[in-house]
């Protein structure tokens, strides 16, 4: 018998505790040959992509597919291929005709790939990033976006500095083209080599809180001519200028309630599509391609609304129809002739590089999960809204307890995890996510919550969180947790929160500000907002301004808000789980709420994990943090894991347990 007739056999089903279920996905199914994918290009029938290796401590590696399938890694070993730039990094790399050029995350520097394996550095070794490098062949060099982190220039400009750079492919020569902005993101060349589109940004903003989209001609000299604004202010987000073939420069813009596509013609901008869907998501990363062209003047786009994407043809006179997909999780489009690249994902269908034709017919070129999962044991998640504060609406995507081996017992409703992404402006993935599916096929429920400030509903609804975080998210977290217990779906008295990043503060904020949950996970969260204006990075270094309030003005509302300081309302236990090397989040900030915790005998535990930042990539650190997790969950509603797992050993809990006469059973 193979293995595929021996997991379709039919098995019994048996009765057992929510949560003590035995899993078909084993805890290495995270890591086992598993990849993130990220960053797709087709170029003259050749594919690249970019893959994070959790068995190569999550380094991240350029790939190459030939036309007959076979995949060439670009990169050497130990090389690894991602930008830092604004933390985040992202368009770590270029390929135009024979030259391909990476960014190296350890050192910043560019460098040319030569052959497979073989890389020449390009750019000098100093202290500097760069990203969303471009190619001006007219002038053999590149436009990128550099960082300066030289300590001259960090003491000069009190911050590292953000330019527009040139770099000469010969000699590696950086001259500036554009300084004295904030931030700058996204030089694009229009096709006849004569002008240069960018994107800058003032603090304290974000991008999604207003850019200005500048425009310069190309002097003899590749020096730019005086630049102009032609969208966008400090108050409108305009996002990923792309020029068309014919030459005519295209943005994304949303002075309606949804960020739609215009084109910038005669002087103008001239709207393009008219859809209640979200066309462009917030830029957290560079090089973000969430649309398109096609010869003939039409725009393919991935159109957001109601926690899903949808693929859309948009012709020149507005007009759009939904290409069928079997998709709900798109980004990163490139048109190659007829044929459309993009990573793409499904709530049965783990992420992957996909290939498809303008009819729609899909070919798979790399999953990032080579388990196909068994359908009957995937949880699939249900958008659900639900009433919250001030007579709103929130969202969701909630799963249900899903294993077609185990029932729960007569009478016995699941133990609930409520999450939500970070950003926060973010959205609740709903494609295939191992880790959710580690829950439910263990007899969790899962509600992973879109709260206010999410993308996908329109402008009204993301700047619910303006002034508000910490508030709005946590009573959208509350409030679904309330709405499906009193539907009668999960166990009100076993409720957990998890999340990470921003979503971790609100893990820790719900704690700390309510008594709905009776545990909480915390991966690199913030404790301290006060700490967090003063170590974070510069990208986000004003973010708060638009959160909370200006510094120091808004000071009461940080000491209010922060979870740390009001360690004595958390009665909960708390397992908190942090990256060494984290410069977005330190591990600081998680020592602070943990002191704290201790400090008032809470049950808790901490794991510090090295060599891992903002984001676990390597293989130990994620097998842990998820098994510890469980663990974690298992002692504190009183259940046997059927998992082998490294017990957590979780600081008072029996003393706990003691004062308040309870068994954990």
């Amino acid at each position: 018998m193979t293995a595929t007739e021996e997991r379709r056999t039919p098995r019994s089903v048996i009765t057992a505790p929510f949560g003590s279920w035995a899993s078909p996905f084993k805890i290495e199914r995270l890591t086992d040959r598993v990849v993130f994918l990220s960053e797709p290009h087709g170029i003259d029938g050749i594919r690249w992509w970019i893959e994070g290796r959790p068995e190569e401590s999550g380094r991240q590696v350029l790939v190459r597919r030939e036309t007959d399938g076979t995949l060439t890694r670009m990169t050497p070993e130990e090389f690894n291929a991602r930008s830092r730039v604004h933390e985040y990094g992202g368009a770590a790399y270029l390929v135009s005709g024979d030259l391909v050029v990476v960014s190296d995350f350890t050192t910043g520097r560019l460098h040319r790939i030569v052959r497979p394996g073989e890389l020449v550095p390009l750019t000098p070794e100093r202290q500097w990033r760069y990203a969303d490098a471009i190619h001006d062949a007219a002038r053999n060099r590149l436009i990128a976006v550099r960082e300066d982190h030289e300590p001259d220039t960090v003491a000069s400009h009190g911050e590292w500095n953000n330019e527009l750079v040139a770099i000469d492919l010969d000699s590696g020569d950086v001259a500036v083209l554009a300084t004295g902005s904030d931030f700058y993101a996204a030089p694009r060349l229009s096709p006849d080599d004569s002008t240069l589109a960018w994107l800058e940004w003032h603090h304290p903003n974000m991008p999604w809180d207003g850019t200005e989209l500048r425009l310069a001609t190309i002097g003899a000299d590749g020096s730019l001519g005086e630049p102009r604004t032609i969208a966008g202010s400090r108050t409108d987000w305009i996002s990923q200028p792309r020029w068309s073939p014919e030459g005519v420069l295209h943005f994304a813009a949303e002075p309606t309630d949804w960020m739609n596509l215009y084109r910038y013609v005669d002087g103008k901008a001239l709207p393009i599509s008219n859809v209640e869907a979200e066309l462009v998501a917030p830029d957290w990363q560079f090089g973000y391609r969430t649309y398109t062209f096609l010869d003939g003047g039409d725009i393919l786009a991935i159109a957001r609304s109601s926690g899903r994407d949808n693929l859309i043809r948009i012709a020149p006179d507005g007009s759009s129809i939904t290409i069928d997909l079997p998709y709900t999780e798109m980004n990163g489009l490139s048109v190659d002739g007829d044929r459309l690249v993009l990573r793409a994902a499904a709530p049965d269908k783990p992420a992957a590089v996909i290939e498809i034709d303008l009819q729609g017919n899909v070919t798979v070129l790399r999953t990032a999960n080579p388990t196909i999962p068994e359908r009957e044991d995937v949880s699939i998640p249900e958008h659900i809204e639900f009433p919250t504060t001030g007579d709103l609406t929130a969202f969701g995507n909630f799963y249900p307890p899903t294993n077609r081996s185990f029932v729960g017992p007569a009478g016995e409703l699941p133990p609930l995890i409520v999450t939500s992404h970070g950003g926060p402006t973010a959205e609740a993935f709903s494609g295939f996510a191992t880790g959710i599916q580690l829950f439910t096929s263990r007899g969790y429920a899962v509600l992973d919550v879109d709260y206010g400030g999410s993308t996908g509903y329109g402008k009204a609804y993301r700047k619910r969180l303006e002034g508000q975080w910490g508030v709005v998210d946590v009573d959208d977290c509350v409030a679904g947790a309330v709405h499906l217990a009193e539907q009668g779906l999960v166990d009100g008295e076993r409720t957990a929160i998890r999340g990470g990043s921003a979503s971790g503060y609100t893990t820790l904020a719900a704690l700390a500000f309510t008594d709905e949950f009776d545990a909480g996970c915390t991966y690199f969260g913030i404790g301290d907002l006060r700490a967090f204006v003063k170590d974070t990075h510069k990208f986000e270094s004003r973010y708060l301004e638009s959160l909370l309030g200006p510094w120091p003005a808004a000071k009461q509302v940080y000491l209010d808000r922060s979870p740390s300081l009001h360690a004595e309302q958390i009665t909960a236990p708390v397992l908190v789980q942090q990256g060494a090397d984290d410069r977005i989040v330190p591990p600081s900030e998680a020592e602070r709420i943990v002191d704290a915790l201790f400090e008032r005998r809470i049950p808790h535990a901490y794991l510090l994990y090295p060599g891992e930042d903002h984001g676990f990539r390597g293989h130990d650190a994620i097998i842990r943090s998820f098994g510890a997790e469980l663990s974690f969950y298992a002692q504190v509603f009183g259940f046997e894991p059927a998992d082998d797992i490294e017990p957590l050993e979780i600081q008072f809990l029996a003393e706990s347990r003691s004062r308040d006469g309870s068994d954990g059973a």
